[in-house]
């Protein structure tokens, strides 16, 4: 960085840092926003999926619950590590904390978060059986591998590199839904499922927060986003679209 540009002109214009030491205090609350809500979103999502596993029809889709869970655990570790880095009470996260905490299903809190985590809205929904879940576990890992898209190119050069690494393992979850939404369709829970689809995709949509917002323009400027809610939205719509197309679902 040239001596005579400021840390902001530097961020600006692309630069990247990877030190917490160097690191402006708005980018670092706006850093430790983004990492703390990614980790208790993972550490949410994977407390309700576990939750879930044993009601799976057969070994094979248990197993792939259970590495869901084991992965989502694990990125939330990776990120958290690097939240340690700041200076955040990791401990917090080892200790008792209601991560399998729901509001009721009939709940509407839009993109509300609760009090005690920075979880997504989503996140506070429960799920409804094997088959909600897993029609959720598709529609949430679309978007999620939209968010990591965006994310991996952060300009706090260590949690880009550990969005790099974890995306493709999410993107895995998402097809491990489609897959076992084709196997539930061998059956009879057409009806069912599209039941799911039409609760969860407004409540996954929510996720990607208002679309008359204008925050994303000031975390542009830091490097921490590229992208609009809206176009991240149009794009999650693409994609959980067509895999809706593809199962012979109508879209919720």
């Amino acid at each position: 960085m040239a001596e005579d540009m400021t840390i902001d002109s530097y961020l600006a214009k692309g630069g990247v840092l990877s030190n917490p030491s160097n690191v402006p205090p708005r980018y670092r609350a706006e850093l430790m926003k983004l990492m703390a809500t990614f980790v208790d979103s993972e550490l949410a999502g994977a407390a309700g999926f576990a939750d879930i596993i044993n009601d799976g029809p057969g070994i094979k889709e248990r197993i792939a619950a259970a590495r869901i869970v084991m992965e989502k655990t694990d990125h939330a570790g990776r990120v958290l590590r690097i939240m340690g880095e700041f200076g955040a009470d990791t401990g917090r996260y080892v200790s008792h904390h209601p991560w399998t905490e729901r509001l009721p299903r009939d709940a509407d809190i839009g993109t509300t978060r609760v009090e005690h985590d920075m979880r997504l809205a989503v996140f506070n929904y429960p799920l409804d059986g094997w088959a909600d879940a897993v029609m959720m576990n598709l529609l949430m890992g679309l978007a999620v591998t939209v968010q990591l898209d965006e994310f991996k190119a952060v300009s706090y050069q260590p949690l880009a590199d550990a969005f790099r690494a974890i995306a493709p393992v999410e993107a895995r979850h998402a097809e491990l839904a489609e897959e076992g939404l084709v196997r539930l369709l061998e059956g009879d829970a057409q009806a069912l499922l599209l039941a799911s689809a039409r609760y969860w995709w407004p409540r996954v949509a929510a996720s990607f927060g208002s679309t008359e917002s204008t925050r994303a323009e000031s975390l542009k400027a830091m490097g921490l986003r590229r992208s609009s809610n809206a176009e991240l939205l149009a794009r999650w719509e693409a994609k959980a679209g067509a895999a809706l197309d593809r199962l012979g679902l109508a879209r919720a």
